[in-house]
């Protein structure tokens, strides 16, 4: 890790079941869990104006936020929605499983419509990343995993948010990917558990198997992001065990 020290997010996602109960109070335990900020999901079908008010009133910065962008109709409601929560970062966050990436025909389309994404993002001033699974790594086409492809196919100003978790349980090399990439890897993306099968219930950052001191030490970035799809335990309570194990370790700040 260089010498900064990046700032920890969740990604709303981790607590879907329970936003979609109470989300203001939701977010509210988030911040008061210790999260500089948060990474939203869903967006346009989601209220970014309201969410965007309750973020900024809790002191929550947005680094970036998951959602459905292509070149299509959709583009204009997700820029909008970028400007209403104060992100500049939008994320796409996969385009379905290996078999829809299978074929070098559909690498290419895949790749052209993130490229076709970030045009229409990068003319209102936001930049556009892919959020890896597990497949983009296990999948081989050409004897090359998706990944590789991705890295010759995709335009030079698409970042990657490299989730650290589901590129090991993928098969790879969390340390040599991050290392390969550089400064490409604009936001990481953590959580936590057995790492060998994508069904496996997730743990609290820092109880699991990850070797985090080695991936920390190659990493450098400005925000690392809690994401937890699910959980062998309360949901919420390893949220806050993730922050807490996260700037306890000295591995990211807490909203100050």
């Amino acid at each position: 890790m260089s010498g900064k020290v990046p700032y920890v997010a969740l990604q709303l996602y981790s607590l879907r079941a329970e936003l979609a109960e109470d989300f203001e109070g939701v977010v509210r335990a988030v911040a008061a869990a210790g999260y500089a900020g948060v990474e939203p999901f869903g967006y346009p079908q989601r209220d970014a104006l309201a969410e965007g008010q309750l973020f900024r009133e809790l002191g929550l910065q947005v680094p970036s936020f998951h959602a459905a962008i292509s070149a299509g109709e959709d583009s204009g409601e997700v820029i909008e929605a970028a400007r209403a929560i104060g992100s500049q970062r939008i994320i796409i966050a996969g385009f379905g499983r290996g078999e829809a990436w299978d074929t070098r025909e559909k690498i290419e389309a895949n790749c052209t419509l993130i490229n076709r994404s970030a045009a229409a993002a990068g003319g209102a001033g936001m930049q556009v990343g892919y959020h890896n699974h597990w497949w983009e790594f296990d999948t081989v086409v050409d004897g090359q995993p998706v990944w590789r492809h991705m890295l010759d196919q995709l335009d030079d100003s698409i970042f990657f948010q490299i989730d650290t978790y589901w590129a090991q349980v993928g098969g790879a090399d969390v340390v040599s990917v991050l290392t390969e990439l550089g400064a490409r890897n604009q936001v990481l993306h953590v959580k936590d558990g057995p790492a060998d099968d994508p069904l496996a219930d997730m743990v609290a950052v820092g109880s699991g198997a990850m070797d985090w001191p080695a991936i920390f030490e190659v990493s450098d970035v400005d925000w690392i992001v809690v994401e937890l799809d699910r959980c062998a335990t309360d949901m919420l309570q390893a949220v806050r065990d993730s922050c807490a194990w996260l700037t306890g370790e000295g591995y990211a700040r807490g909203k100050g």
